[in-house]
């Protein structure tokens, strides 16, 4: 079982990514990530094989300063427990993650390779980033392009997603696979459950099935 953090704020939520991670522990996991958008609007992401305390100790040894960001812990499903098929994925300006299975993702790999897109990781999640940068890179704005995105995959998902030059925004769905959306005073946050963000709210929307949300630090809109 994978797990999924996101938190978006004025203050650094580095320290928030990573405890939530901790409290997310019992799922079960071979590796562990985390991305986030640094006050110059620079995206840092750090990986690592192992138990959330290597990300910890790593991201001490490299500091990672950002007021948006994502993070997750993952059991391999689609390639072996490596770097580069650890969370978070990017491709273009998209950089996200996900639990779940995309059970389409041979075909859409396909279809983007096509297109002349490079993959470097065995897994189903790259392949929902590089469509996303795809539809972005076509012109739609980002939540038209993420829409369109959602429209295309079959399977069960979770998805949590950060985007260039978006620096205060983070887009989430749910089909088949829990999300939950937490309420902070000039904050917000996004989970795989309400454990993950228990200590930083009081108050926790879940996602339905099919949902999807666009979430900035002054709130949430639901679709």
């Amino acid at each position: 079982m994978c797990g999924i953090v996101g938190a978006v704020a004025q203050r650094d939520v580095v320290d928030i990514l990573v405890e939530g991670l901790r409290r997310l522990e019992y799922r079960g996991y071979d590796s562990a990530g985390v991305a986030v958008v640094s006050p110059t609007g620079e995206l840092q992401r750090i990986r690592r094989l192992g138990k959330v305390k290597e990300l910890s100790d790593a991201v001490k040894l490299n500091p990672t300063v950002g007021g948006t960001g994502i993070a997750h812990t993952r059991w391999a499903t689609h390639g072996a427990p490596t770097t580069e098929n650890a969370h978070p994925h990017k491709a273009g300006r998209v950089t996200l993650v996900h639990n779940g299975i995309i059970e389409n993702f041979a075909e859409l790999k396909a279809e983007m390779e096509a297109e002349g897109r490079v993959f470097e990781s065995q897994t189903d999640t790259e392949v929902v980033a590089h469509l996303l940068d795809h539809k972005l890179t076509a012109g739609l704005a980002p939540l038209d392009a993420f829409k369109a995105t959602l429209d295309r995959l079959t399977g069960a998902y979770a998805l949590a997603v950060l985007i260039e030059d978006e620096d205060e925004l983070i887009l989430g769905a749910r089909r088949g696979s829990p999300l939950v959306v937490g309420w902070g005073e000039g904050e917000m946050y996004l989970g795989s459950d309400a454990l993950a963000v228990g200590p930083f709210t009081q108050k926790i929307s879940y996602l339905e099935e099919g949902d999807y949300v666009a979430m900035t630090r002054l709130g949430a809109q639901m679709f």
